[in-house]
């Protein structure tokens, strides 16, 4: 396979993951009624079983025998399996009580947020149209801060969450079908006490009819299957396209907030908004530029 034909199919696939991302919200809500805690505990073992077929039919299940070789790595998506819980727990709550406008706002925050991180944590230094982007970002939550006296904890623990997850994955010498594999593994054994707890004290959804069953099964295909087409995308483009196509997701999910769900949108969500998209704008052309000007520097210093 060419270049130019391995990018395209890769550009097709993560379009595809962050289309279904960002559409998430309206399969969610099939199961409106039905507490968070037991959602996601349902898409944490289907999900599992939908993972370890598709591990099952590719590179095999190695990356168990890696996890007793090495405790380090076991400890890292120890972590990143409790950060996933509560970004789940999360998203999932705020979608099925009607904030589906915030969650997409904690997602267009998430990459501002991984910014910080890498320079708290990772010693990386800010570019000054990074600072910027920042800047913007931290005026549009204090703006809402300022006109709402509350801070908007939903869309900020969406982002820390999220943000917190990538760097210790930066950390973690692991395949993204590997990882979402074994965190989903770890978390099992809490969703299957959690789902039978619920079924002791007869308060389960699942089997309660043919429509709400089918739905929780299909949270592993929803799951899985979008980052699947994330993982083949992630090896075959660049970061900066791939920086490009994550706010699609949110994009979509702020959509269908507005003009489906018709969630409140006033002249403080637009102000916050408006703040939040220019600092991705910033953002998003200085990292386009950077990776030009690097790309340019590395062909001239081939060339001499």
């Amino acid at each position: 396979m060419s270049e130019a034909a391995a990018s395209r199919k890769g550009l097709l696939a993560a379009l595809s993951a962050f289309t279904i991302w960002g559409l998430a919200p309206a399969y969610w809500k099939l199961l409106v009624g039905i507490p968070a805690a037991e959602t996601v505990a349902h898409r944490v073992w289907w999900a599992l079983l939908v993972l370890a077929a598709m591990l099952a039919f590719s590179q095999g299940f190695g990356v168990l025998r890696r996890l007793l070789r090495e405790p380090r790595l076991a400890a890292i998506l120890a972590t990143t399996t409790a950060l996933t819980a509560i970004n789940w727990l999360l998203f999932v709550w705020a979608i099925l009580n009607g904030h589906v406008l915030e969650s997409s706002l904690g997602y267009f925050i998430a990459p501002l947020i991984n910014v910080l991180l890498g320079s708290v944590f990772l010693g990386e230094r800010l570019r000054p149209a990074q600072f910027v982007a920042v800047l913007l970002a931290t005026g549009g939550v204090l703006w809402r801060v300022w006109n709402l006296g509350t801070l908007p904890w939903i869309p900020l623990s969406l982002a820390v969450t999220f943000a917190l997850y990538g760097l210790l994955r930066k950390r973690a010498p692991v395949g993204a079908l590997d990882g979402l594999f074994v965190e989903t593994l770890m978390g099992a054994p809490f969703a299957a006490a959690w789902l039978a707890w619920l079924s002791w004290h007869r308060m389960g959804h699942f089997g309660a009819d043919s429509t709400t069953m089918f739905a929780l099964i299909g949270t592993g295909v929803v799951t899985a299957v979008p980052f699947l087409f994330f993982a083949y995308g992630a090896r075959r483009l660049s970061l900066t396209t791939l920086g490009f196509a994550q706010y699609i997701g949110p994009s979509l999910q702020f959509m269908l907030a507005v003009f489906v769900y018709h969630e409140a949108f006033d002249h403080v969500s637009l102000v916050g908004f408006v703040c939040i998209w220019l600092a991705l704008v910033v953002f998003s052309l200085e990292a386009w530029f950077h990776a030009r000007a690097s790309a340019g520097a590395a062909a001239s210093q081939q060339a001499a």
